[in-house]
Order: C-alpha cells, then structure tokens, then sequence
C-alpha cells in the first residue's frame, strides 16, 4: 500500500480495465507519430542533436507514467523551454562548444529541474506556479513565440546565420536574404511544410498536421532529390538505446547559470503543467494534484536527465492528441515510448530523408500557437495596466533575452501584487435609495450621505507600505468643509495591520481628535481586532469606537448627532 501511495502509476494499475487497453494501444500508436518529428524539432531549438529529442521523449514518458497523478496529460520536448535550454546552455559554452559538451550540460540541467520540482512537490510548494501573472504570462509567451519564430527563419530558407539577440538575429536573416543565400528548394519544402501544418490544423484539427508535413516531405525529398538541390536531411538517426549515462561533472563556476536557468525552466514547466492539467480536469470534472504534478514533471526530467535528455514540459497539443484518440490511461505514453524505441532499434533511417526546413516548420508552427493577440486586445480592452505588463514582459524576453524575460516576467507579477496593496481601491460609501447595504460614491454619485459622517473603504491589509497612504487620504477627508465629526472605517476588507500601520492609526486617532474628529471601525475582523489588542492600541483608540456592522455605528451616529441621510446635492447647499 505505501508502495503505490508513493506511485501513482502502480496504482493506476492495480485498478486497470482489460477494456482500456485497445484505446490506450491506438492513442499510444497515434501519439509516437507526433512525437517523433516534435522530438527532433524541439531538441534542435535547444542546440541539440535531433537524436535527443528522442531519447528525452522516451524516458519523460515512463517517468511521468509511473508518477505523475494524471492519467491523461502528455509530457515531452517543449517549445517553450527550448530557447531557454539554448540560452543556458550557450552562456556556459559560447559559441563554439562541442555537442557532447552541450548534450552533458543539458542533461544535467534536467537533473537540476527534476530535483527542484521534486523537493518543491515534496515540500507542497506548487503555489508558486501563481508567480506568473496572466498577463506577464501572455507576454512572455509572445516574446517566446517571436523569439523563436525569428530564430528559425534561416533554417526554413536553407541556411544559417551566427547572431545573438532578437534585433541581431533579424539583422542576420535580411542580410543572408539580401545575399542570395536562401536555397529555392529549402524555402518550397519549408513553406509547403509550414502550409500544411496550419492549414490542416485551422481546418481539419482531427488530422495531425505535423504527421502530414513529415510524410509528404519525406516523400518529396526522396522523389525530387533534395539533397542534391542543396535542401539539408536529418539523415540516419543513431540505431538503439542510450546507455544509463551520468552528466559529465560540472565545474563549480557553472553552477550559478545551471541552477538560474533551470528555476526559470522549472517554473515555466510547472505553470504550463498545472494551467493544462486545469482545463483537461475541467472536462471530466476531476481535481488536479498541483504538488503531485511537481513530482511527476520531477521523476520525468531526472529520468531523460540520465539518458542524454534535456529538460521537458506538458504539452497541451499532443495531450489533445492523446485525448481525441481515446486515451484512458498513462499507458498511452508508454506505448508511445515503446513505438518511438521500436523505430531506433529496428529502423533508424526511417526519417533520413526528412527536410531540415521542414522540422524549422515544425517549430514555427508550434510557436505560433504560443502567441495570444487576441489575449493581447482583451488587456488593452479591459486593463490598461495590465496590458502594459504584459508588453513589458514581451519586450523583456524579445530584447534582453530568453533567461532574463522569465526574471523579467516573474519580478512583474509580483510588482503588480505589491502595487495593488500598496495602492489599493479606495473609496467613500452611501446609502443608495432602492438598494441594501451601503454602496461605493464613485459607482453611485447620487448616493445619500449622513451630514458629519464619512464612510471610508480601503481595501487592503494595512501595512508599512501602503500606511502612508491611507493616513494622506483619511487628512484628506478630515480636511473637507464642514469638517467631519466621524471618519467612520468600513474594516471589512482590511485583512492585517502590521506594527508600522498600528503606530500610524494611534498618532492619526491623536491629530484627528485634536480637530474634533473621529477615527470610528465597524466590521474589523475579529484577528486583527486581537492583533490590535495585541498591540495595545485598543484604549489609545477609544473602545466605544469599535461596531460590529455599519448599520450599528450609523445608528448609533444618529442618536448622538440626529443627522438623517439626504441627497449630496442638499448636503452641498448646506456646506454653502
């Protein structure tokens, strides 16, 4: 029983159905063929040999069947981790390291990943997927997606540039273009490819588009001879398994950009893992295992991190592969492993004759689908400081880099929390005529208020960066013509006082008593009313100055001062 609490696959097992196992055979058979070329892809979009991308793919999804907690979700090489494995890995070698050097680099960031995620599901800390803010997400994925799209034009035109940077990386491509370099039968096969793909996907979404693409290059390439017309091959893949292989050691000055980019890698993966694990649980109405997820993602980096195999994520893509073919269960994955070790013993030259352009297809085409325009107008639509997050996030990854847009990305979201409690929504309240309760004035201009009675809301804890601002705005309002005879809190919202804001409130209720005005609270929760208690400022504030609702503390205004509600439009006739 501990034996399959601690694996989920083994569980799943023990509970399997004989009638599952035609449809997880199909779905597995149906997966390899799009794993496969995605495979190679993405392995080359990190700077690796297409051969990992393979290998990777295979460990990934044994490791992630025997431990991960969802029974459909696909993982493998991602297209968003890919530029940040290249950026990683080419700020330790620079531009001239040799590929087993990369490949060893590689895998042991995938140890490093898989660590982090295992220790972080362990200690239950999948909370920190929420340190990507929608809108910085949407804006790095589409630096990601422009990044990467950038970064593969070349190959899809038949040559190759050195450039880093996005601005460079543009410069180099028009300047190969504009020296004749482009390979006429390269651009034909790469747009066909990239035709197809988009094409099939818009209109026919049950056909796998990348499985067409391959085909039919393939073919084209053996039939026209692409070779010849200087179109570049993948060429036969090595034939077997990798050995069990430990990452060469690292030196100790290559710790620090290992370890960055795999918290970066980690936290992308983790965000993608669990927003598609969300909305693939959604349709079957089950709950999700955020730190169960940790786990799984972890045994699955450390698994390909042993086999030559780089970092890997959930891909929402070949998990609706997977889905609309009919998989059950986890052993979907494990058939797809299966097939893809199959193709390396027993035909590693299957796919000798696929096209280079058409695997730079591959890559566009998938980051494309990491772009959200519309996501983008909907910002702009709805909040414009959202919105220009999400475009500083985008400019962050598109100039400064891949590993510095996720820092860019991640410091955003969390300015953006620390901005909405250090400035929150403010307002003064009324009574409504025809609606209960009490109503914010901004919304309602027509509310009624109490002559002598301000209701005020402030709709964050009270701490030491935001303390300033709500005794500048209780002053505010102190100051108003005819001034005030109560300042009346509605605490609701108001979740903490730290020690900092306690001491702002007593010398606040000090100077608002020495003009005749007072600071009352009504609705303060019972722990920050301990809090206060705490300390000691109940009694520097007056305790007769505490209501448990709004309504208490109004009425019990109207029986000291007679004061009634009227229109706003009377009180300003009475100020005058």
């Amino acid at each position: 029983m501990t034996v399959l609490r601690w694996i989920p696959g083994l569980r799943m097992l023990a509970s399997y159905r004989i009638s599952w196992l035609r449809r997880d055979v199909v779905a597995g058979i149906v997966l390899s063929t799009l794993l496969v070329p995605q495979g190679m892809a993405y392995a080359e979009l990190a700077g690796l040999p297409a051969i990992t991308g393979l290998y990777t793919t295979i460990l990934c999804l044994i490791g992630y069947a025997l431990f991960g907690p969802s029974r459909i979700l696909v993982l493998g090489p991602d297209s968003s981790l890919g530029p940040m494995i290249a950026a990683t890995i080419l700020l330790i070698l620079g531009s001239n390291g040799s590929p087993e050097r990369a490949i060893a680099l590689a895998s042991m960031l995938a140890l490093i990943v898989g660590a982090i995620m295992i220790v972080a599901g362990l200690a239950k800390l999948g909370f920190v997927a929420d340190l990507l803010s929608k809108p910085t997400q949407i804006g790095y994925m589409n630096g990601l997606a422009l990044t990467i799209l950038i970064g593969q034009l070349p190959k899809l035109f038949g040559f190759s540039v050195s450039a880093n940077g996005l601005i460079n990386e543009v410069l180099a491509f028009v300047h190969g273009l504009a020296s004749g370099e482009a390979v006429g039968a390269a651009v034909a096969i790469g747009l066909v490819s990239l035709g197809l793909i988009l094409a099939l996907g818009r209109w026919l979404p049950r056909i796998p588009g990348v499985l067409v693409a391959v085909l039919v290059a393939i073919a084209a390439s053996t039939l026209l001879d692409l070779a010849g017309h200087g179109v570049s091959l993948v060429g036969t893949l090595p034939q077997g398994f990798p050995p069990l292989t430990v990452p060469s050691p690292v030196s100790v000055s290559d710790l620090p950009l290992l370890i960055a980019g795999a918290l970066g890698i980690a936290l992308v993966a983790l965000t993608d893992t669990i927003s598609t694990a969300s909305s693939f649980a959604a349709r079957t109405r089950q709950e999700i295992d955020g730190n169960g997820e940790m786990i799984g993602i972890g045994v699955a980096n450390v698994a390909a991190g042993f086999f030559q195999g780089f970092p890997v994520s959930t891909s929402g893509s070949r998990t609706a592969v997977a889905e609309q073919a009919g998989a059950k269960t986890q052993v979907t994955g494990v058939v797809g492993a299966a097939a893809i070790v199959l193709m390396l013993v027993f035909a590693p030259g299957l796919l000798r004759n696929l096209p280079q352009p058409t695997l730079a297809a591959v890559v566009i085409a998938a980051s494309l689908s990491l772009a959200d325009l519309p996501g983008t107008v909907r910002l702009w639509r709805q909040r414009r400081v959202e919105f220009l997050l999400s475009i500083t996030a985008f400019l962050g990854v598109a100039l400064l880099g891949v590993l510095q847009g996720i820092a860019v990305a991640v410091a955003l979201s969390i300015f953006n929390v620390f901005r909405r409690a250090w400035w929150p929504y403010q307002t003064t309240l009324g009574r409504v005529p025809g609606l209960p309760g009490h109503h914010d004035r901004q919304q309602h201009p027509n509310a009624e208020e109490l002559p002598g009675l301000v209701i005020f809301r402030f709709d964050a804890p009270l701490f030491f960066a935001n303390a300033r601002t709500f005794r500048d705005q209780i002053r505010r309002l102190a100051a108003a013509e005819p001034r005030p005879h109560w300042i009346l809190i509605a605490a609701e919202p108001i979740t903490d006082v730290d020690t900092t804001a306690a001491d702002m409130l007593a010398d606040l209720d000090e100077e608002l008593n020495a003009n005749g005005t007072s600071l009352v609270f009504a609705e303060l929760k019972d722990p920050v009313r301990t809090k206060l208690e705490r300390y000691d400022l109940i009694g520097t504030l007056n305790p007769d100055h505490f209501f448990p609702t709004l309504d208490a503390a109004i009425d019990t205004f109207c029986q000291q001062t007679g004061a009634h509600w009227i229109p706003p439009m009377q009180t300003g006739a009475e100020t005058r």
